[in-house]
Protein backbone atom coordinates (compact mmCIF):
# COMPACT_ATOMS: atom_id res chain seq x y z
CA UNK A 1 0.00 0.00 0.00
CA UNK A 2 1.45 3.33 -1.25
CA UNK A 3 2.20 5.54 2.04
CA UNK A 4 0.29 9.19 2.00
CA UNK A 5 2.55 12.01 1.52
CA UNK A 6 4.09 13.28 4.72
CA UNK A 7 3.02 16.56 5.92
CA UNK A 8 4.69 19.75 4.79
CA UNK A 9 5.22 23.11 5.26
CA UNK A 10 5.85 23.81 1.57
CA UNK A 11 2.40 25.18 0.02
CA UNK A 12 1.15 23.68 -3.07
CA UNK A 13 1.01 26.38 -6.07
CA UNK A 14 -2.98 25.27 -6.72
CA UNK A 15 -3.44 25.47 -2.84
CA UNK A 16 -5.54 27.88 -1.28
CA UNK A 17 -4.56 30.59 1.08
CA UNK A 18 -5.39 29.40 4.79
CA UNK A 19 -7.54 32.44 4.85
CA UNK A 20 -9.62 30.99 2.12
CA UNK A 21 -9.31 27.81 2.81
CA UNK A 22 -11.67 29.20 6.40
CA UNK A 23 -13.64 30.23 4.32
CA UNK A 24 -14.33 27.14 2.81
CA UNK A 25 -14.53 25.25 6.02
CA UNK A 26 -16.42 27.59 7.89
CA UNK A 27 -19.67 27.44 5.36
CA UNK A 28 -19.04 23.45 5.87
CA UNK A 29 -18.98 23.20 9.13
CA UNK A 30 -21.47 26.15 10.22
CA UNK A 31 -24.20 25.04 7.88
CA UNK A 32 -27.17 23.39 9.28
CA UNK A 33 -30.64 22.90 8.48
CA UNK A 34 -32.46 25.33 9.38
CA UNK A 35 -36.46 25.23 10.19
CA UNK A 36 -36.88 28.75 11.68
CA UNK A 37 -36.87 32.35 9.38
CA UNK A 38 -36.38 35.72 9.89
CA UNK A 39 -38.84 37.83 7.98
CA UNK A 40 -36.70 39.96 6.82
CA UNK A 41 -36.87 39.62 2.88
CA UNK A 42 -33.33 38.00 0.94
CA UNK A 43 -31.50 40.35 -0.95
CA UNK A 44 -31.63 40.31 -4.45
CA UNK A 45 -27.86 40.54 -4.56
CA UNK A 46 -27.16 37.41 -2.51
CA UNK A 47 -30.17 35.24 -3.75
CA UNK A 48 -28.57 35.84 -7.34
CA UNK A 49 -24.92 34.85 -6.17
CA UNK A 50 -26.39 31.40 -4.36
CA UNK A 51 -28.16 30.60 -7.48
CA UNK A 52 -25.31 31.65 -9.95
CA UNK A 53 -23.39 29.13 -7.55
CA UNK A 54 -25.55 26.20 -7.61
CA UNK A 55 -25.38 25.92 -11.51
CA UNK A 56 -21.63 25.91 -11.06
CA UNK A 57 -21.37 22.50 -9.49
CA UNK A 58 -20.29 19.45 -10.71
CA UNK A 59 -22.40 17.64 -13.35
CA UNK A 60 -20.85 14.10 -15.17
CA UNK A 61 -20.68 14.86 -18.95
CA UNK A 62 -21.31 18.46 -17.87
CA UNK A 63 -25.05 17.53 -18.15
CA UNK A 64 -26.11 20.70 -15.92
CA UNK A 65 -29.60 18.44 -15.29
CA UNK A 66 -30.93 21.16 -12.80
CA UNK A 67 -33.32 24.09 -13.09
CA UNK A 68 -34.60 26.12 -10.08
CA UNK A 69 -38.02 27.45 -9.48
CA UNK A 70 -38.00 30.39 -6.99
CA UNK A 71 -41.20 29.98 -5.32
CA UNK A 72 -42.89 33.62 -4.06
CA UNK A 73 -46.65 32.23 -3.96
CA UNK A 74 -48.00 32.50 -0.79
CA UNK A 75 -51.09 30.41 -1.79
CA UNK A 76 -48.64 27.15 -3.59
CA UNK A 77 -46.78 27.19 -0.50
CA UNK A 78 -49.89 27.12 1.50
CA UNK A 79 -50.89 23.88 -0.71
CA UNK A 80 -47.12 22.54 -0.37
CA UNK A 81 -47.65 22.58 3.38
CA UNK A 82 -51.00 20.84 2.99
CA UNK A 83 -49.25 18.04 1.49
CA UNK A 84 -46.37 18.39 4.02
CA UNK A 85 -49.03 17.69 6.77
CA UNK A 86 -49.79 14.47 4.85
CA UNK A 87 -46.76 12.59 4.74
CA UNK A 88 -45.71 13.90 8.07
CA UNK A 89 -48.69 11.78 9.50
CA UNK A 90 -47.17 9.10 7.36
CA UNK A 91 -43.78 9.41 8.42
CA UNK A 92 -44.56 9.22 11.89
CA UNK A 93 -46.62 5.92 11.55
CA UNK A 94 -42.89 4.38 11.11
CA UNK A 95 -42.56 5.23 15.06
CA UNK A 96 -43.87 4.57 18.24
CA UNK A 97 -43.75 5.57 21.91
CA UNK A 98 -41.18 8.17 22.50
CA UNK A 99 -40.01 7.49 19.46
CA UNK A 100 -43.17 8.68 18.11
CA UNK A 101 -43.17 11.81 20.48
CA UNK A 102 -40.33 12.99 19.28
CA UNK A 103 -40.83 13.13 15.74
CA UNK A 104 -44.11 14.54 16.29
CA UNK A 105 -42.54 17.31 18.53
CA UNK A 106 -39.65 18.18 16.05
CA UNK A 107 -40.64 21.66 13.22
CA UNK A 108 -39.18 19.83 10.25
CA UNK A 109 -40.48 22.37 7.72
CA UNK A 110 -40.50 26.82 7.36
CA UNK A 111 -42.46 26.37 4.21
CA UNK A 112 -44.86 29.22 5.34
CA UNK A 113 -42.24 31.60 7.40
CA UNK A 114 -39.58 31.62 4.90
CA UNK A 115 -39.76 34.39 2.30
CA UNK A 116 -38.59 32.21 -0.41
CA UNK A 117 -39.16 28.73 -1.23
CA UNK A 118 -36.99 26.83 -4.16
CA UNK A 119 -37.36 23.58 -5.70
CA UNK A 120 -34.29 22.46 -7.58
CA UNK A 121 -35.23 19.74 -10.35
CA UNK A 122 -33.38 17.28 -12.59
CA UNK A 123 -34.03 16.98 -16.24
CA UNK A 124 -32.54 13.49 -17.32
CA UNK A 125 -30.73 13.60 -20.97
CA UNK A 126 -31.47 17.33 -21.32
CA UNK A 127 -28.83 17.47 -24.14
CA UNK A 128 -30.14 13.70 -25.31
CA UNK A 129 -30.01 10.57 -24.54
CA UNK A 130 -25.95 10.20 -25.16
CA UNK A 131 -24.21 11.47 -22.00
CA UNK A 132 -20.62 11.51 -21.36
CA UNK A 133 -19.81 9.15 -18.33
CA UNK A 134 -23.32 7.61 -18.44
CA UNK A 135 -23.02 4.27 -19.58
CA UNK A 136 -23.41 2.21 -16.54
CA UNK A 137 -24.93 4.16 -13.80
CA UNK A 138 -28.71 5.91 -15.21
CA UNK A 139 -28.36 8.52 -12.12
CA UNK A 140 -25.94 10.48 -12.97
CA UNK A 141 -27.96 13.61 -13.62
CA UNK A 142 -29.28 13.08 -10.21
CA UNK A 143 -26.57 12.95 -8.35
CA UNK A 144 -25.33 15.94 -10.15
CA UNK A 145 -28.37 17.78 -9.71
CA UNK A 146 -27.57 16.72 -5.88
CA UNK A 147 -24.61 18.48 -5.99
CA UNK A 148 -26.49 21.99 -7.06
CA UNK A 149 -28.17 21.44 -3.77
CA UNK A 150 -24.82 21.21 -1.98
CA UNK A 151 -23.65 24.19 -3.27
CA UNK A 152 -26.71 26.23 -2.63
CA UNK A 153 -26.60 25.21 0.27
CA UNK A 154 -22.89 25.96 1.32
CA UNK A 155 -22.80 29.47 -0.17
CA UNK A 156 -26.74 30.41 1.38
CA UNK A 157 -24.40 29.77 4.55
CA UNK A 158 -21.67 32.28 3.27
CA UNK A 159 -24.10 34.86 2.38
CA UNK A 160 -25.72 34.43 6.10
CA UNK A 161 -29.07 32.77 4.82
CA UNK A 162 -30.50 29.44 6.47
CA UNK A 163 -31.47 26.87 3.97
CA UNK A 164 -33.93 24.06 5.15
CA UNK A 165 -34.85 21.20 3.07
CA UNK A 166 -38.34 19.75 3.10
CA UNK A 167 -37.56 15.87 2.66
CA UNK A 168 -41.54 14.79 3.87
CA UNK A 169 -42.72 15.67 0.19
CA UNK A 170 -44.16 13.90 -2.98
CA UNK A 171 -42.95 14.60 -6.13
CA UNK A 172 -46.33 14.52 -7.99
CA UNK A 173 -47.74 16.69 -5.77
CA UNK A 174 -45.20 19.51 -6.38
CA UNK A 175 -45.48 18.67 -10.01
CA UNK A 176 -48.62 19.11 -9.92
CA UNK A 177 -48.73 22.42 -8.25
CA UNK A 178 -45.66 23.60 -10.01
CA UNK A 179 -46.72 22.77 -13.42
CA UNK A 180 -43.49 20.44 -13.49
CA UNK A 181 -43.31 18.18 -16.58
CA UNK A 182 -43.44 14.23 -16.23
CA UNK A 183 -39.80 14.16 -17.60
CA UNK A 184 -38.96 16.61 -15.00
CA UNK A 185 -37.90 15.23 -11.45
CA UNK A 186 -38.69 17.77 -8.67
CA UNK A 187 -35.08 16.84 -5.91
CA UNK A 188 -34.91 19.33 -3.48
CA UNK A 189 -38.05 21.81 -1.78
CA UNK A 190 -35.95 24.06 0.20
CA UNK A 191 -37.04 26.87 2.32
CA UNK A 192 -34.51 29.66 2.09
CA UNK A 193 -34.53 33.31 4.59
CA UNK A 194 -32.36 34.83 7.00
CA UNK A 195 -32.18 33.39 10.81
CA UNK A 196 -31.82 34.96 13.96
CA UNK A 197 -29.13 32.28 14.71
CA UNK A 198 -27.46 29.60 13.50
CA UNK A 199 -27.53 26.55 16.18
CA UNK A 200 -23.89 25.73 17.02
CA UNK A 201 -25.35 21.78 16.47
CA UNK A 202 -27.22 20.24 14.07
CA UNK A 203 -31.00 20.50 15.21
CA UNK A 204 -31.37 16.66 15.06
CA UNK A 205 -28.57 16.02 17.53
CA UNK A 206 -29.28 18.66 19.59
CA UNK A 207 -32.19 17.47 20.19
CA UNK A 208 -31.07 13.88 20.70
CA UNK A 209 -32.88 12.41 17.38
CA UNK A 210 -29.60 11.21 16.51
CA UNK A 211 -25.91 12.06 16.56
CA UNK A 212 -22.87 12.31 14.07
CA UNK A 213 -20.72 9.20 13.49
CA UNK A 214 -17.11 9.25 14.25
CA UNK A 215 -15.66 10.27 10.22
CA UNK A 216 -13.09 7.44 10.88
CA UNK A 217 -15.86 4.52 11.29
CA UNK A 218 -16.72 5.06 7.49
CA UNK A 219 -13.12 5.03 6.18
CA UNK A 220 -12.16 1.91 4.66
CA UNK A 221 -8.50 0.99 3.07
CA UNK A 222 -8.95 -1.10 -0.35
CA UNK A 223 -12.11 -3.03 0.54
CA UNK A 224 -15.11 -2.64 2.75
CA UNK A 225 -14.08 -5.61 4.75
CA UNK A 226 -10.76 -3.74 5.41
CA UNK A 227 -9.58 -5.11 9.07
CA UNK A 228 -6.38 -5.94 8.95
CA UNK A 229 -6.07 -3.00 6.52
CA UNK A 230 -6.80 -0.56 8.78
CA UNK A 231 -4.13 -1.69 11.37
CA UNK A 232 -1.32 -1.13 8.56
CA UNK A 233 0.97 1.74 9.74
CA UNK A 234 -0.62 3.91 6.89
CA UNK A 235 -3.73 3.45 7.50
CA UNK A 236 -3.30 4.14 11.21
CA UNK A 237 -1.32 7.79 10.40
CA UNK A 238 -4.31 8.32 8.60
CA UNK A 239 -6.81 7.49 10.90
CA UNK A 240 -5.26 9.02 14.05
CA UNK A 241 -4.44 12.62 11.98
CA UNK A 242 -8.41 12.22 11.30
CA UNK A 243 -8.81 12.56 15.27
CA UNK A 244 -5.86 15.30 15.85
CA UNK A 245 -7.11 18.90 16.57
CA UNK A 246 -3.26 19.91 15.12
CA UNK A 247 -4.77 19.50 11.67
CA UNK A 248 -6.81 22.76 11.64
CA UNK A 249 -4.57 24.81 13.76
CA UNK A 250 -3.25 27.15 10.55
CA UNK A 251 -6.69 27.27 9.57
CA UNK A 252 -8.71 27.69 13.08
CA UNK A 253 -6.38 28.74 15.60
CA UNK A 254 -6.05 27.40 19.01
CA UNK A 255 -7.27 30.66 20.28
CA UNK A 256 -10.02 31.73 17.78
CA UNK A 257 -13.31 32.51 19.18
CA UNK A 258 -15.61 31.72 16.47
CA UNK A 259 -13.95 28.66 15.47
CA UNK A 260 -16.71 26.35 14.16
CA UNK A 261 -17.79 23.09 15.80
CA UNK A 262 -17.32 19.69 13.53
CA UNK A 263 -20.25 18.16 15.01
Amino acid sequence: MTSPAKTSSVRNRNEFTDALKRGLYEAIFRRRDIREFAAEPIREDALARVLVAAHHAASVGFSQPWDFIVVRSVEARRRVKEIFEQERAKNAAQFTGARREKFLSLKLEGILEAPINLIVTCTPERFGPAVLGKTSIRDVEIYSACLAVENLWLTARAEGLGVGWVSIMRNDALAEIFGIPGDVIPIAYLCLGYVREFPDRPILASKDWAQRLPPKSLIHFDSWNDANDRTSPSAESLLKKIDDHSIWLSIFPEDSPDKPSRD
